[in-house]
């Protein structure tokens, strides 16, 4: 008995020895395919073994065999018997077990953990701080880790240590959020510092990531330095006004300045006649072109964000009336009122309400009227006018000198000059002008141009060629008529003319 319960223990130990050898964890990325091997199986078919699996997926132990079917695309028994997960995920944690059966009948038993991670991208730093103002809190920016699996952890440095949060001049807010479909974390660490006075002047800051899984390196973001000023306490404000007292003419242009001497710089809003007024903060306030409802008093408000509000002297902004530009421009203008009444005695200025006569138009000016403007005006326009007139009318008469030499050299066109023909004239034939010529050239009167054209033709009409055709009123044409009378015999030669 004794030594069958002494052997029975130590098959107990083997197993369970066997069984914690067989134990194995495995991280797997995400997305990335996973293959467990089934310890003891054989390595080709037939085999005797089994699969069994509890994940995210499953609500209890999930069976599967090279004899049964795959499971979807999550996986599927290869024909040496490991088991392989194409895609594996989130839901795929957990634990995946194998019993296999040898040829000789030994069994051997696999156990896998198994565990995914995703590494994120670098962390980054949002609204990062300009700079720090010692003595009081100042946030220096927030970090963010999008993407990590599991969650991980952000850490903050300063100059290149960590920095560990004490709830006093240091503190962390931080913030986990996970994604409903992916499951990926997204983490944000807000850190807020204050600097001790006469402390380092250009601290640098830094944010750290380190994941979960696997144990790798971290994951750091830029450093960035920062630049600390000792705080300034808010003295006197005071306010500053151009022009100097206030008092300007209308349309003018006033420019309002708070000095308020302080760090960190303090906000500037401005009042009017004790009513705020609804603009942005600014330390200068710009009126341009002054009118009437500008007029009143003003003042501005600092507020420090360490010391509170303070309130300059109030200044009053007014127009300057038209009657109160002092005596320099009263007696100008009294010399200008004189000269304006001598102009008006004389008829060439308007009414004393500055209305332009001849139609123009009314100026009426808070210190002197308009004269007449219609002497010189009038006086250019009717120069101009007699410029235009004369140009006008010498275009006018070069069109005529043109047109007139055009008829005339189109009167010589249409009555043709033939060549002369030898021999008496017919009788019966039109009408024309002659041309009596001798051997020695000697030239005869108009009535013996006459009398060498015989017959009951019409009188030719003969002039001389000096004669101007277009100063006659007869409508036949007219041709120079020469002759010639000669000593011993005379040709005369004739050309007719259309009837």
């Amino acid at each position: 008995m004794a030594a069958g319960a002494a052997a029975g223990a130590w098959v107990l130990v083997l197993s369970l020895w066997g069984a914690v050898v067989g134990s194995q964890n495995i991280t797997a990325q995400i997305g990335k395919p996973l293959v467990l091997n089934c310890k003891g199986a054989p390595k080709k078919p037939p085999q005797q073994l089994e699969w069994r699996l509890n994940t995210g997926r499953t609500e209890a132990w999930k069976v599967l065999s090279p004899q049964g079917s795959p499971w979807d695309s999550v996986a599927r028994v290869l024909p040496n018997g490991s088991l392989l997960l194409p895609a594996i995920g989130i839901q795929d944690e957990g634990t995946f077990r194998c019993r296999a059966t040898s040829r000789n009948g030994k069994e051997t038993k696999s156990n896998y953990q198994v565990r995914v991670y995703q590494i994120p991208r670098k962390p980054e730093i949002l609204d990062p701080a300009s700079e720090l103002m010692a003595g009081v809190p100042n946030k220096v920016g927030t970090c963010v880790s999008k993407g990590s699996y599991p969650a991980g952890t952000l850490s903050w440095h300063l100059d290149g240590k960590p920095l560990i949060p004490d709830g006093k001049g240091l503190s962390v807010k931080e913030e986990t959020r996970r994604h409903p479909e992916t499951g990926l974390f997204t983490l944000q660490s807000e850190l807020m510092v204050t600097p001790a006075r006469g402390g380092d002047p250009r601290p640098t800051f830094s944010c750290s990531f380190s994941p979960g899984l696997p144990r790798r390196r971290v994951l750091h973001t830029a450093p960035f330095q920062l630049s600390v000023w000792e705080p300034v306490p808010l003295e006197e404000v005071q306010l500053v006004v151009e022009p100097e007292g206030g008092a300007v003419a209308p349309g003018s242009t006033v420019t309002l300045t708070c000095e308020a001497p302080a760090q960190p710089p303090p906000q500037i809003h401005w009042i009017k006649d004790g009513t705020p007024l609804p603009l942005p903060p600014s330390p200068v306030l710009l009126l341009p072109e002054v009118g009437p409802q500008d007029q009143g008093t003003y003042s501005c408000v600092a507020t420090h964000p360490s010391q509170g509000s303070q309130e300059s002297r109030a200044v009053s902004i007014s127009i300057i009336e038209t009657g109160e530009e002092g005596s320099t421009a009263g007696e100008g203008l009294d010399k200008v009122r004189e000269k304006q009444t001598d102009l008006n005695m004389t008829g060439r200025m308007a009414d004393k309400k500055g209305m332009v006569s001849g139609g123009g138009c009314a100026v009426n000016s808070p210190h002197l009227s308009t004269g007449s403007v219609g002497g010189p005006g009038l006086g250019t326009l009717a120069l101009a006018l007699g410029i235009l007139g004369g140009l006008g009318m010498a275009a006018l008469l070069i069109g005529v000198i043109m047109w007139r030499r055009r008829q005339h050299r189109r009167e010589e066109r249409i009555v043709p000059n033939p060549p002369p023909q030898e021999g008496p004239r017919k009788p019966g034939g039109g009408g024309g002008a002659c041309r009596a010529e001798s051997v020695r050239g000697a030239r005869g009167s108009r009535e013996q141009c006459r009398r060498a054209l015989k017959g009951p033709q019409l009188d030719p009409i003969c002039q001389f060629p000096f004669v101007f055709p277009t100063l006659r009123s007869d409508p036949r044409p007219i041709l120079p008529c020469t002759t010639s009378i000669p000593p011993h015999q005379t040709v005369f030669h004739s050309q007719s003319l259309p009837q």
